[in-house]
């Protein structure tokens, strides 16, 4: 649905450039929900905004649902624009407009009937949980409210893909679950593309299907969250799902001479006894040093920190039988 291909994008101020993205290649696949996720100046704004040509890129392709936008006149992008939301970090609501009118703004320009668009803006208002607000002012809305408001005027358009710049930062942690819960919501209900940008790992770990990790204006690592916790040295799966317990140091004499490993479990490798199976199997003392559990993705996963006795080489046949019963197995640094 959305494809990116060696974007770029610099500034020019003062006599020096700034690359603020710089070859970047992206592909979202229609129906996923895709978070971007970075510190900030990775460059994650300015891709979500050159997605919809908000700003133009300095080079590159982009291609959202089979059209590159770069080569469109500008009525076409406009035309193009209605198939494309966006919802925007500090909701940029009008004050003097009831919630109502701001759903209804972006229906001004479409040539339908003042009934039309306030028949539409009411079905928006349900359906994001605030049909009771319709004629309530921006100011007298709590922020997740308003953020809800943003997301129904996002939607009036009747959008393919929905842009998310950062919609959860100014939220506190509650509200945040629940926008989140509602764009998952939709994705499901609508079919929506949502493609949205964080440096929140918890955003991405919630609601996502894929991810990007960005870093001073690059992609560094992409994939499904499944691919990204199976694939062995992934930074992304780190930063998901740290792990306690780190390398054996002097002084550290449980772990000393001992072979780190780290074990990543899925679907049904999650409810099996596989670390008392590995003890008898071959008479070998397990240290389980760190462990959790959580839901990445909508799907339980779990993953384990043990120190096995002895080197590596020592630890070769155990550590291939991890691997034989379906397991993600990586030998720690």
């Amino acid at each position: 649905m959305i494809t990116t291909s060696d974007l770029r994008k610099v500034y020019r101020a003062h006599g020096r450039d700034t690359v603020a993205l710089d070859g970047v290649d992206l592909h979202v696949r229609t129906g996923e929900v895709y978070g971007v996720v970075g510190t900030s100046g990775a460059g994650k704004s300015t891709l979500i905004r050159c997605v919809n040509l908000l700003e133009r890129p300095s080079s590159g392709s982009v291609q959202v649902d089979g059209r590159e936008l770069t080569s469109l006149s500008a009525s076409e992008l406009r035309a193009t624009r209605r198939s494309i939301g966006m919802v925007f970090q500090h909701f940029n609501l009008l004050a003097r407009r009831t919630v109502a009118e701001n759903v209804q703004l972006p229906l001004e320009l479409t040539g339908l009937t003042r009934r039309e668009r306030a028949a539409k803006a009411a079905e928006l208002l349900d359906l994001v949980g605030l049909a009771d607000k319709a004629r309530a002012y921006p100011a007298q809305l709590s922020g997740g409210q308003k953020q809800r408001v943003g997301i129904a005027r996002a939607l009036a358009g009747d959008p393919k893909v929905l842009l998310s710049d950062e919609a959860t930062s100014a939220l506190d942690p509650e509200t945040t679950r629940s926008v989140l819960q509602l764009l998952r919501e939709l994705n499901q209900q609508l079919g929506l593309t949502v493609l949205l940008i964080t440096h929140e790992m918890d955003v991405i770990k919630s609601v996502c299907d894929s991810a990007a990790l960005m870093r001073a204006g690059k992609v560094v690592e992409s994939g499904t969250l499944n691919e990204l916790l199976a694939r062995p040295g992934s930074e992304l799966a780190r930063e998901l799902f740290p792990l306690g317990g780190g390398t054996p140091v002097a002084g550290d004499e449980p772990l000393q001479g001992s072979t780190l490993v780290d074990i990543t479990f899925q679907g049904d490798a999650a409810v099996q006894p596989f670390i008392s199976q590995l003890a008898r199997t071959y008479n070998v003392d397990v240290n389980i040093v760190g462990a959790a559990v959580e839901t990445i993705g909508g799907r339980q996963v779990g993953r384990m920190r043990v120190a096995l006795p002895g080197s590596f080489e020592e630890n070769v046949v155990p550590i291939g039988y991890l691997r034989e019963q379906g397991l993600q197995v990586e030998v720690a640094a």
